[in-house]
């Protein structure tokens, strides 16, 4: 077995980064939930531990300028006009997320309209509720770091029942942010590679990827393989990247063309200490409104050395700061700070920042996504083996598709595939 990684580095979309006062920080995926039972075995046999993600106190939202501290934990602050909006909303989402199916999206019940409608439409459709308009439109942003309107309906109804619930995708405590790991997620890989040894290449950038009757050949900046079967572990909108021979059916290299990676830029800002849970804030603010840090939440160290929190300009919004100098996005990103936990906010320690659209082989997080009509079209490519080629990621999970627990179980499964075409 050859690994040929294109990066200096394993670990992929997590990425460990470190304050100016040596506290590590998560520049990259950090949160386990407690149903990724995969990635906690993995912690477990690499000798990591973990720790609960602080959730004490009430989150707070900010619409319309108007900052809003939550006292029902399950309502984020909406009014009494919005929340029940929402509340029936999520019954209509979660009723129809039942429906699909996890392994065959484009055979579910009602498939091509579902998948026909932008889930900006479908809101549209079930509200006029400015606030509960909003409340969507930064969940889409939390959730997929996109807009409503670049997504089907059939995409959020499989990413919702891939990840058990809406529920359980928005919360901290029993939710998909619940714990996270002492030093950083990027430590699971690190470790893996080090048991590995010299099987994993770095700075091997695949290229090319030849079938023959009898075996596949893999040539990469300065490697070239050749192996019975070949498992290809970057997104679809990389994978469409390199170059085949023969050339991919016509469906694979379409999905590869309809499933963009999400627009985030990462954030981490320190203080001396988490002022907010002073207050009673968790950490967790949502912005409704346009402009700035789309969702905050909590990132301080196990041993509270300092307070952090962890931002994130999402969808367009990140699309839009791209061009900043980091220091402008600094001034942005503590300006939203300062509306949402007040003027101590003002004064951070530290900023670090991780723009994952730059990334040469990411181009985006936290995962890809297909708009309106590729499913149905292009759907059935996503995870089916072409030839001695197959495919793995996050991206082409059915249960935990986005997440790393996700991206774990797909290479089970490929690993699968090409043991029972080995012995075949």
């Amino acid at each position: 077995m050859i690994v040929l990684e294109a990066r200096d580095r394993v670990a992929g979309r997590n990425l460990g980064g470190h304050l100016k006062n040596g506290v590590a920080v998560e520049m990259g995926g950090q949160w386990i939930a407690e149903g990724h039972t995969e990635v906690l075995g993995l912690v477990g046999e690499l000798g990591l531990e973990t720790f609960a993600s602080y959730d004490d106190g009430v989150p707070i939202t900010l619409f319309r300028g108007q900052v809003t501290r939550a006292t029902d934990l399950s309502q984020l602050g909406l009014t009494p006009t919005a929340a029940p909006e929402v509340d029936r909303m999520a019954g209509l989402l979660a009723e129809l997320a039942e429906t699909v199916s996890l392994s065959a999206p484009w055979l579910t019940e009602e498939a091509a309209t579902l998948d026909a409608t932008t889930f900006a439409e479908w809101v549209r459709s079930n509200t006029t509720e400015p606030e509960a308009v909003a409340y969507w439109q930064a969940l889409v942003r939390g959730v997929f770091a996109a807009e409503p309107a670049e997504l089907s309906l059939l995409h959020f109804l499989f990413y919702v029942k891939s990840n058990t619930s809406l529920e359980v995708l928005i919360s901290t405590t029993g939710g998909a942010q619940e714990q996270r790991v002492v030093g950083g997620t990027h430590q699971i890989s690190e470790r893996l590679a080090e048991g590995l040894g010299d099987v994993v290449r770095l700075g091997r950038r695949v290229t090319r990827i030849v079938q023959t009757d009898t075996g596949v050949h893999v040539h990469a900046d300065g490697a070239e393989v050749t192996a019975r079967r070949v498992i290809v572990t970057v997104p679809p909108a990389l994978a469409g990247r390199i170059d085949y021979e023969p050339a991919l059916p016509a469906q694979r290299d379409a999905l590869t063309q309809q499933m963009p990676m999400g627009s985030v830029i990462k954030t981490q800002i320190a203080y001396p200490k988490p002022f907010w849970r002073e207050a009673g804030l968790n950490g967790l603010a949502s912005n409704f409104d346009d402009g700035g840090l789309s969702v905050t939440l909590d990132n301080s160290p196990h041993d509270g050395s300092c307070g952090v929190i962890v931002g994130f300009f999402e969808g367009a919004e990140a699309r839009a700061v791209a061009d900043l100098t980091p220091e402008q996005r600094k001034d942005l990103a503590i300006e939203s700070l300062v509306t949402f936990f007040g003027p101590e906010a003002a004064d951070p320690i530290d900023y670090v920042e991780q723009d994952w659209m730059a990334e040469e082989f990411t181009r985006g997080c936290y995962g890809g996504r297909l708009g309106a009509g590729a499913w149905t079209s292009f759907g059935p490519a996503l995870a089916a083996p072409v030839g001695r080629i197959h495919w793995a990621g996050a991206e082409s999970a059915e249960v935990w598709n986005g997440y790393m627990e996700g991206a774990v179980r797909s290479g089970q499964r490929a690993a699968a595939e090409v043991l029972g075409g080995l012995s075949s």
